[in-house]
């Protein structure tokens, strides 16, 4: 068997500590790399292309979760984490598995022994292993920023420059006081996840800042349009329309 190089991600030098002590025992994984933040390890894989990432979440600067939303080309992937509330994400990205911490060596050494036979069967990029929770994990906190990858920059897009956000086929494109960026993500996933306060659904295209909408104008029979601070006209649904008039209250 060839070695599976693998790098590990966590920005507690304990918790890689753990790992590389419950790897000593398989000669067929080789650690070719360890970090402590998101964007160390992004640069790492990108460089080093390892086949199994051994990944942290809760991390400064960049999080696991916007790390591997942001890879271009993505190993295996094994979440170590102390929280819960990312499963759902994390299977969404097609993680091997997500481990809580403390986990012991048996459960580690599974997750590996899945992450091998992907890499052997070449079954890597099947479907999302959301069956392997045993529950729903409580929804987190609203988010507070967006990673986005433009070339070969990673920028960071806090919330609170997002005007709105608009479906593209199974992308989005998150439009901000920078300009605007493309996302590989659902409109569902910012509708559930944006501060509920601040943004409200329009239109199926568009989810918008409630608070960037200067006037809201008839357009056609039952129809109507919303337009922001910045000139952009975006169409209202009736539903839309519906929402808009229990935020504003007119």
């Amino acid at each position: 068997m060839d070695k599976i190089r693998t790098v590990i991600i966590d920005d507690e030098a304990p918790a890689r500590e753990l790992i590389r002590h419950y790897l000593k025992e398989l000669d067929y994984i080789e650690v070719i790399a360890e970090c402590s933040d998101g964007f160390s390890g992004l640069k790492s894989i990108s460089f080093m292309k390892p086949d199994l990432v051994f990944l942290d979440i809760q991390m400064p600067r960049l999080t696991g979760i916007e790390m591997v939303e942001v890879l271009t080309e993505k190993p295996e992937i094994i979440f170590t984490t102390a929280y819960d509330q990312f499963a759902i994400r994390a299977f969404e990205l097609n993680a091997v598995d997500y481990l809580l911490k403390p986990f012991p060596k048996r459960r580690f050494l599974d997750a590996v022994a899945k992450a091998v036979e992907r890499i052997q069967s070449g079954e890597a990029g099947r479907e999302p292993a959301g069956k392997l929770l045993e529950k729903r994990p409580e929804a987190g906190p609203p988010v507070n920023r967006v990673v986005v990858r433009k070339g070969n920059a990673i920028n960071v897009i806090p919330v609170g420059q997002i005007r709105y956000v608009e479906a593209q086929d199974d992308y989005v494109m998150i439009h901000h006081a920078g300009g605007k960026a493309l996302k590989q993500q659902t409109m569902k996933y910012y509708e559930d996840n944006l501060p509920k306060a601040d943004f409200v659904r329009i239109h199926r295209s568009y989810l918008v800042r409630v608070e960037d909408i200067k006037r809201i104008e008839p357009y056609g029979k039952e129809t109507h349009v919303a337009i922001l601070h910045s000139g952009d006209k975006l169409p209202v649904s009736r539903s839309g329309y519906k929402q808009l008039k229990e935020e504003l209250n007119f």
